[in-house]
């Protein structure tokens, strides 16, 4: 239920998680599958299922997260499932430290794009997330999804606030502790290369834990309302009128899912 209002709307949208993550985020909050700590193992003929059991619940759309290692499998139960006669769009959650030819293979299978841009200076991909080249393999990998789905289209029924999306890209950008500039220069970046083509989530729900205070002291903070304002200012400034913020307390445990394998 916590994706933007066009993903989930009322019925919320039918995340599938998958466990082991190609990037090494110090600040992850999912570390217990992105580590490749809990899960299970199943066939594509299973995952397939799965989206039908998704559907059946109401879900708005097949919504895969951390996937990127799995696309020759996720491909196949895309294509079954499709054979099949599912409705619902697919999307794809992914933090964009995926390769343009592996992207490409997902064409005409994914609706929905939802990367993250979360760095625009390499160094900090480094320290962070263990991410060599990630801010010149992010710019490929959005700009081969806005290829693919160069417009947002939303359905003409709204289902909550605002109708639900079914084609299109939404790039996020977490905001971090004192890298409000960095976060001004992804945005920037986006609209000028991107315009109103694509939509931005601007997140502010960076939420550390002891482990980080002890291993990278000066980000284990959350992020203030005055640099999130900044950041959402700084948008608006430039014209931005295509994008999603976050009010209240949204960094809290509760929107961190228990993994037990549940629907697995």
């Amino acid at each position: 239920m916590w994706e933007e209002p066009c993903i989930s709307g009322i019925s919320g949208s039918g995340t599938v998680f998958f466990s082991g993550c190609n990037m090494g985020c110090v600040f992850c909050q999912n570390k217990a599958i992105s580590r490749g700590e809990t899960g299970k193992y199943i066939d594509v003929a299973r995952l397939s299922d799965i989206f039908f059991e998704l559907e059946d619940k109401g879900a708005n759309n097949i919504n895969l997260v951390t996937g990127d290692i799995f696309i020759p499998t996720i491909i196949t139960a895309i294509e079954s499932a499709k054979k099949r006669g599912i409705k619902i769009p697919f999307l794809l959650n992914t933090s964009s430290y995926i390769n343009v030819e592996t992207l490409k293979a997902l064409e005409g299978l994914i609706d929905i794009y939802l990367p993250d841009f979360k760095y625009i200076r390499e160094d900090d991909a480094i320290r962070y997330s263990n991410a060599p080249l990630y801010p010149d393999v992010a710019k490929a990998a959005i700009d081969e999804m806005v290829r693919q789905q160069p417009e947002c289209v939303f359905g003409d029924e709204p289902q909550g606030v605002e109708p639900l999306l079914k084609k299109g890209v939404i790039v996020r950008h977490l905001l971090m502790p004192d890298m409000l500039i960095q976060a001004k220069l992804i945005v920037r970046y986006l609209h000028d290369k991107y315009n109103d083509q694509i939509y931005l989530s601007l997140m502010n729900q960076f939420t550390p834990d002891e482990a980080l205070l002890k291993s990278h002291p000066e980000i284990c903070r959350k992020v203030t309302e005055v640099e999130y304002n900044s950041l959402v200012d700084y948008a608006a400034n430039l014209g931005i009128t295509k994008a999603y913020i976050q009010e209240g307390e949204t960094a809290e445990e509760s929107f961190i899912p228990q993994f037990d394998n549940t629907g697995v």
